[in-house]
């Protein structure tokens, strides 16, 4: 039996095997989610990074089954190429914002899987995939609550001399925000309103966008 694992890799096909069923797992929620980083990313991530792992482990041992180097050294590298990858899923959006800092970080987390499969701990990479699945799917509707729950925040909004406030106010009204306290500061060359809003969270960086629009609000700036 170990020389027919040893002749046909069967140790490395498991751990091959191992990695396209955790990748795909957590790929495949992302695929489901329309995340950047879906399936395929997730399954070929995992599966390069047990590859890797187990090569490096195989190549520093000599014929005699000492230790001629360092196991860790191609497996570190593993970690650099993932960001590179990582960064590619992440995006600027127009107004400042951020998008795909989560699938960055599956694809990190995918990779550490693969690199714990390939080192061939089998059982705490399945227990890790197990926790990844259910911050993926078990908090996605928990975040979803968490975004769309009201708040408080500062506004400050810089305009033309001759804004009147009630335009301010209707652009914030039809994005659901309400005004609990405002001031507003005439200056030479323009008019600032200092605003106090409520509502869902979700709405701050709409209400933003929707007042930029207009052409005699200079600046946004929500705190």
């Amino acid at each position: 039996m170990d020389s027919m694992v040893h002749t046909f890799h069967l140790d490395l096909l498991a751990k091959l095997a191992m990695s396209v069923l955790l990748g795909g797992a957590i790929g495949l929620e992302r695929q489901i989610a329309g995340k950047p980083a879906g399936l395929r990313t997730n399954i070929l991530t995992c599966i390069g990074a047990a590859l890797l792992t187990h090569l490096s482990m195989q190549i520093v041992v000599g014929a005699n089954g000492q230790l001629v180097g360092d196991p860790a050294r191609l497996a570190a590298q593993i970690i650099t190429a993932i960001g590179f990858l990582g960064a590619g899923t992440i995006m600027h959006q127009k107004d400042g914002g951020i998008q795909g800092l989560t699938s960055a970080a599956t694809v990190f987390v995918v990779a550490a899987i693969g690199m714990t499969v390939g080192a061939g701990f089998f059982i705490e990479a399945a227990g890790a995939g197990v926790l990844v699945m259910i911050v993926l799917a078990g908090l996605g509707p928990l975040e979803h609550r968490l975004v769309r729950a009201h708040r408080v925040r500062s506004c400050t909004v810089r305009v033309l001399r001759d804004t009147k406030f009630e335009r301010v106010k209707l652009a914030l009204d039809v994005e659901g925000l309400r005004i609990l306290h405002h001031q507003s500061f005439d200056h030479p060359g323009d008019r600032v309103f200092e605003l106090r809003l409520k509502g869902p969270a979700s709405q701050f960086d709409a209400a933003r966008d929707r007042l930029l629009q207009q052409s005699d609000v200079i600046e946004v700036s929500l705190h």
